[in-house]
């Protein structure tokens, strides 16, 4: 599938709870199509499987750590994923937990066939399937996560950037 001004490629990133790595991703990857003069063709959002944090901003950490490397993610808020989620072009998702909620919320094939790990994307990954959860760890968590998540999503963004433009 290609992107248009008039239908912009729509990406979204799952976690858990949507706000610490799924808000991570969504501002990278549209920082990164941004920085490729492709901000209107690409859409990026995020929702976690569950809704405890609806509505919240990301964690403090996360907006930190996202801020200590140049992004701004103050416009956050959580979201809870819901069945028209599927409407977008891929679903992302941070872990394989999170693939096997969404494998099981997906009611036809081609909802399935739009679920991807992110790490899957990336080499530097060396087989590692899931991005951890920083939620109970410390500052320098986020940072790692973050940086995983910056690696895997350049790769993404670099499958996809040919039918984007």
């Amino acid at each position: 599938m290609t992107a248009s001004a008039a239908q912009p490629y729509r990406v979204v990133f799952v976690c858990t709870g949507n706000i610490c790595r799924s808000p991570m991703a969504e501002v990278v990857f549209r920082d990164l199509a941004r920085s490729a003069g492709l901000d209107d063709r690409v859409v990026s959002t995020s929702a976690g499987t569950g809704d405890w944090h609806v509505g919240e901003r990301a964690d403090a950490r996360t907006l930190e750590a996202l801020e200590r490397r140049g992004y701004d993610g103050s416009r956050h808020r959580a979201r809870q994923f819901t069945q028209e989620a599927f409407a977008n072009d891929l679903v992302v998702a941070l872990d394989r937990s999170h693939e096997r909620i969404l494998q099981s919320w997906s009611h036809a094939q081609e909802d399935a066939d739009k679920i991807a790990l992110l790490l899957a994307f990336d080499p530097q990954a060396h087989g590692v399937l899931d991005v951890p959860d920083p939620y109970y760890a410390g500052p320098e968590m986020f940072d790692e996560v973050l940086g995983m998540i910056e690696s895997a999503s350049r790769a993404l963004f670099r499958q996809l950037e040919p039918a984007i433009r």
